[in-house]
């Protein structure tokens, strides 16, 4: 983990790029590169440990595991997709203890019914603004450390319009949500409206793929959000890669197609650990 927390980074100021990360390679990856954060994203964390689609089906037991699993090989802190806190409010509770306890740094929160859907897919179906208010205000007071950044997501735009969207924000932050999370906006015009509206941290979704238009930061800088997230970016990489690749072993029958790279064997060897199970060996290992 990073030396300065999620917490006090937020509150000096400073801009927050997280990568989305799918599955600990991806991870390992993100350690060597270097990142202010890294997002667990429940999209393509589920789509990456079961195959399944992120439609509420992984469960919060599997989901903290995840969670877990990531924080311990990340080197930076985790933000982490909770869903809609997977049920009613005692739900709620216990899912903020158990990735609080996983050691996340900000956990997200959102306003669609239970099961959810993907906010840039069709059919989303959102609970009342006092539900989520009361979700907000009983994940604040699960949390047994105040660095823990709880994150309010609203996907009303599709479904209220702007309106909606500000009208939600509002009451999510009086109800004591650390930063927002404006879902699904459509256009640039969109993103400044909010973040002229709103004093309180802002968090922007670059979905890759999705309906939001797909910013460099340094314009996301200049809108007032205060952090990004790409949770498809490596995902979507990572699964064109695996198709380029294996596409070539079917079509050329090869698996050093030049035109497909490969990451260095010997380098990702070190970096998972292989070093130290060497070291071990010539340590204890009997002749």
């Amino acid at each position: 983990m990073a030396n300065r927390t999620l917490r006090s980074r937020l509150d000096a100021g400073d801009f927050i790029v997280a990568p989305g990360i799918q599955d600990m390679i991806t991870a390992v990856i993100a350690n060597d590169v270097g990142f202010d954060a890294v997002y667990g994203s429940g999209y393509w964390l589920t789509a990456s440990a079961h195959g399944l689609p992120d439609a509420g089906i992984a469960s919060v037991t599997q989901m903290v595991d995840r969670m877990a699993t990531l924080v311990e090989i990340s080197q930076a802190p985790v933000i982490a997709d909770a869903d809609t806190g997977y049920g009613g409010l005692l739900n709620v509770h216990h899912t903020v203890r158990g990735y609080e306890k996983a050691g996340v740094a900000a956990l997200q929160l959102e306003d669609q019914e239970f099961p959810k859907k993907c906010g840039h897919t069709p059919g989303k179906r959102i609970v009342s603004t006092e539900d989520m208010v009361e979700r907000i205000k009983v994940a604040c007071d699960a949390r047994g450390s105040d660095e823990l950044i709880i994150i309010a997501r609203t996907d009303a735009r599709q479904i209220e319009g702007m309106d909606g969207v500000m009208r939600r924000l509002e009451a999510y932050a009086v109800a004591g949500a650390d930063v927002l999370f404006p879902e699904a906006l459509v256009s640039e015009d969109e993103m400044a409206a909010v973040c002229k509206a709103f004093d309180q941290p802002l968090l922007a979704n670059m979905a890759s793929g999705g309906v939001t238009p797909i910013l460099p930061v340094d314009r996301l800088k200049a809108l007032g959000f205060s952090i990004a997230i790409f949770p498809a970016l490596a995902s979507l990489a990572s699964a064109a890669a695996a198709h380029a690749a294996l596409t070539a072993l079917r079509d050329k029958g090869t698996g050093t197609d030049p035109a497909v790279p490969l990451y260095d064997f010997r380098r990702f060897c070190e970096q998972i650990g292989f070093k130290e199970v060497w070291d071990f060996e010539k340590r204890w290992a009997r002749d």
